[in-house]
């Protein structure tokens, strides 16, 4: 993780040193995150994420280093995470563990997951640090339209990480919802499944990963206004050790209005 803020740094003193000019901007949108695992970091519990929506924004520097080529560090707030709301696997409650063991035969260990019919969502804040490589062609000699495409090494830093369930259920022992938990025979077993949990200190606080976008954008004067779709995603798996609960990466499709301002 040195290793790749000390290329980072590296690159936009770079950019500093031979920029032919300099622009400051902002952008702000829309960020589409998800969840994805698959092969053996594919768990019921990891699985089976769809898309959710959330904020997005970012403030930058661009350092022009040649008519087509710039440097663009910036410093960016990213909504992650992913949402399910459909019948799905959970944790056993910690109020169910000591019933659940107490109705079973000695030496059986308690199920580490049940099942029910619920919503739940992962919302996550990552603060990114994106250092870009930018190209860009004006669209004629002298059209005030520019087109772009950039990409770019990013370091991730989690800042909150939520996991929100709503709903009741009857609680199930099996993935298929045939068999229906029981704390007597004859009785259904709701579980309010309505709560907010804080699962900051189940993740990695850290991640690396690649951002890219492209764009168009129009110039007036010093100034520039931009439209831009993209997205970023973090090479580490985002939980700590190992286990039922699994493992998922995050990223997020991004659609982005920009201002930028020559100094």
């Amino acid at each position: 993780m040195k290793k790749i803020t000390f290329i980072l740094l590296a690159f936009v003193i770079c950019g500093i040193a031979k920029a032919q000019t300099v622009s400051i901007g902002a952008r702000g949108g829309l960020s589409i995150p998800n969840l994805t695992s698959s092969g053996d970091d594919a768990t019921p519990l990891s699985e089976g994420y769809s898309s959710r929506l959330g904020p997005g924004f970012a403030v930058f520097a661009e350092f022009k280093l040649s008519k087509r080529f710039s440097l663009q560090p910036a410093i960016e707030y990213s909504a992650q995470g992913g949402k399910k709301d459909k019948f799905q696997a959970l944790e056993v409650p910690a109020e169910l563990a000591p019933l659940l063991q107490a109705g079973l035969p000695e030496g059986v260990p308690a199920p580490s997951l049940l099942y029910a019919d619920f919503k739940s969502e992962a919302k996550f804040d990552y603060l990114l640090v994106p250092v870009l490589a930018k190209f860009g062609w004006d669209l004629g000699a002298n059209s005030p339209f520019r087109v772009y495409v950039d990409g770019g090494p990013f370091v991730g830093f989690l800042l909150n990480a939520k996991q929100v369930t709503t709903g009741t259920s009857e609680l199930y022992l099996d993935e298929g919802g045939q068999m229906p938990l029981r704390m007597d025979p004859s009785t259904p077993f709701p579980q309010n499944l309505t709560d907010e949990t804080d699962i900051k200190d189940r993740l990695n606080k850290v991640n690396v990963g690649f951002e890219g976008n492209v764009g168009i954008a129009y110039s007036f004067g010093r100034s520039s206004v931009f439209l831009e779709g993209g997205g970023n995603y973090g090479f580490i798996k985002i939980q700590k050790g190992d286990g039922v609960i699994g493992k998922n990466n995050t990223g997020a499709g991004t659609v982005m209005l920009g201002y930028t301002f020559s100094l």
